[in-house]
């Protein structure tokens, strides 16, 4: 699968460059058509494939206006009740042909039944070209289920206020959105459904020279339906990086941490950030172009 879309003006950020939100937006939308047509490509109740974990998303380099996104998605592993997928983003210059990898992600997805979104479908085997990539995909999918157990246990945080907080402190990078979710906030399928109350918390956990680790926290407060007691929806590690006006990297003021669960997570972010500096480097040798 490969859909395309042009960026326009309105898909820009502030540096000017096309919003990592949009990209985001156009990677997920692909593995989600991916991985529901395959899902029901046998007979049997019909499912739609909801996201249930991104495993990683690189920006490699950014896109810029004008620019053609092509957005590749291919399935690379499937157990019993999930869908592993890898996509893969480029940017072409419509006026001289040139393409470029920006983007490359991997995502999970579980099919729902349509009839009952709480019931998780079997998924069709896919065919391996070899055993080795079953093999390969079955180790990727051991490693994220482990993970999986560490988010959930990560997820009793609670971000509370800090009322003025000394400058470079986690409280004074600390921010909340409340946010009610409307129509025009779901997914073609609905599954972000219109009158919950949601709640985005994030903070700083980590500061290398020229980068910044942020925790994300979306809590969903449902007040339409019967009264639900408020839940976790969403937890992620987002890594950005501080640009100059040339759009080179700039040296990052450091964090500082002051209590023993700041400094954990402190050292748990160096952990993230060394790995992820060491598969970077290896994805950022040169792809080679069909």
């Amino acid at each position: 699968m490969k859909p395309k879309r042009i960026m326009r003006p309105d898909d820009a950020n502030i540096a000017g460059n096309v919003h990592g939100g949009t990209i985001l937006k156009m990677i997920e939308e692909a593995g989600a058509i991916i991985s529901t047509r395959h899902c029901n490509s046998q007979s049997g109740e019909h499912c739609v494939a909801a996201l249930a974990r991104v495993e990683r998303t690189d920006f490699l380099s950014p896109m810029c206006i004008g620019e053609v996104a092509h957005v590749s998605a291919e399935i690379t592993y499937t157990s019993k009740h999930s869908v592993e997928v890898q996509v893969n983003v480029l940017s072409e210059n419509i006026l001289t042909g040139a393409k470029r990898v920006t983007n490359r992600a991997t995502l999970w997805y579980v099919p729902l039944s349509l009839k009952n979104v709480d019931k998780v479908l079997e998924v069709p085997p896919i065919q391996y070209a070899w055993k080795e990539l079953e093999e390969d995909g079955k180790k990727r999918y051991e490693e994220q289920k482990l993970e999986r157990l560490v988010t959930k246990q990560r997820n009793g945080d609670i971000i509370f206020p800090v009322f003025n907080p000394e400058p470079y402190t986690v409280g004074y990078s600390q921010s909340s959105l409340i946010h009610l979710v409307g129509p025009s906030d779901c997914t073609l399928h609905g599954f972000v459904h219109g009158g919950c109350v949601i709640t985005i918390s994030g903070r700083m956990t980590f500061t290398s020279n020229k980068s910044m680790e942020i925790e994300v926290f979306v809590d969903a407060d449902p007040f339409v339906d019967e009264p639900k007691e408020r839940y976790r929806a969403v937890s992620a590690f987002f890594t950005y990086v501080s640009l100059s006006k040339e759009g080179k990297p700039v040296p990052v003021p450091q964090l500082v941490v002051e209590t023993e669960d700041e400094k954990r997570r402190f050292e748990d972010g160096k952990g993230r950030y060394l790995q992820t500096k060491a598969k970077r480097q290896v994805q950022m040798q040169p792809l080679t172009q069909q």
